[in-house]
């Protein structure tokens, strides 16, 4: 029977947090399990309840961090941590539903790398507010990623160790783990799950987050498309600046030999200098990202490719 890593971000979830470890251990007792709880910094008494069911279990596992570092640090770490063949990841506030995870593991079972939750009746009486906003973010990150899912912001998916042992994760991007496994060879696919309103406490999301969820978006798209040749990505720029700086030039010249402007007389000079810069200083940019790329994959012993199977080595 394959093992299950349960991981749990905990960020001031005090009176969510019994509740919870009750409903999992309920869902979970057919099967070989462990519950990773990563205390994010927590400024209630959740790590000391996390302490005490740790002694009463010795299924569960608490990590704590010093001080909150977010959501995607929280992952990260109970993904290195974990010792399961499946890892899944869930919010601890009692929206994601555990009795949901036998949906996911019958899919996995199925040959799927990644399952992701598509919360249902989300978001009553506030279309304009909240779920016009969401459809239009998971279409973008859809569009953009080339991962068709609807609902990115659920954190209830179920992933393979194999798939998702070597992402690193930074800023907001946990939300963005189907497309790093995707974009790797991963099977991902999506099914309905529930979604209960929070009882407790307050929601740690806002509008605010939204511009950094798009900065991230754009990076990961950079670096899917980029990270092993950035030379073509700042080069780009750099030739097309270059052009730029060479037609402003040529326009000038053209201007001034033909008598109907000095270069004096027209701001053309001062854009082709500043083309030219830029057209300069991104190609060198580029060169030097080539070096840091380089640097990274020969220092660390990284392959730029994944190898899914080897038949007589």
């Amino acid at each position: 029977m394959q093992k299950l890593s349960i991981i749990l971000p905990i960020y001031n979830e005090s009176p969510n947090i019994s509740i919870l470890f009750a409903a999992l251990q309920k869902v979970l007792q057919p099967y070989q399990y462990e519950i990773i709880a990563v205390n994010d910094g927590s400024r209630d008494d959740s790590f000391e309840q996390l302490k005490k069911l740790c002694h009463e279990n010795k299924n569960i596992k608490a990590i704590n961090f010093k001080k909150n570092f977010g959501q995607s640090a929280a992952f990260n770490a109970g993904i290195h941590h974990a010792s399961g063949d499946v890892l899944i990841l869930m919010d601890s506030d009692l929206e994601n539903d555990p009795q949901d995870i036998p949906a996911l593991l019958a899919k996995i079972e199925e040959g799927y790398d990644v399952v992701s939750g598509w919360r249902q009746n989300r978001w009553k009486g506030q279309w304009l507010k909240r779920k016009l906003p969401s459809l239009i973010a998971n279409k973008l990150i859809s569009y953009i990623s080339g991962v068709k899912l609807q609902d990115y912001g659920c954190m209830l998916k179920a992933y393979k160790k194999e798939v998702i042992k070597d992402v690193v994760l930074y800023g907001e991007m946990h939300r963005f783990i189907p497309v790093y496994c995707s974009w790797h060879g991963g099977r991902v696919t999506e099914i309905p799950v529930s979604y209960r309103p929070r009882q407790f406490g307050k929601s740690n999301y806002g509008v605010m987050r939204s511009y950094r969820v798009i900065l991230d978006l754009i990076l990961i798209k950079f670096l899917e498309k980029y990270l092993h040749r950035p030379i073509h990505f700042f080069g780009g720029i750099g030739i097309f600046s270059c052009l730029v700086a060479f037609m402003a030039g040529l326009l000038a010249f053209y201007y001034k030999f033909t008598g109907q402007k000095t270069l004096i007389e027209t701001p053309l000079p001062t854009i082709c200098a500043m083309f030219l810069t830029i057209g300069v200083q991104m190609i060198l940019i580029g060169v030097i990202a080539e070096l840091l790329m380089r640097t990274y994959y020969e220092s660390q012993h990284k392959s730029p490719f994944s190898i899914k199977e080897k038949i007589n080595f």
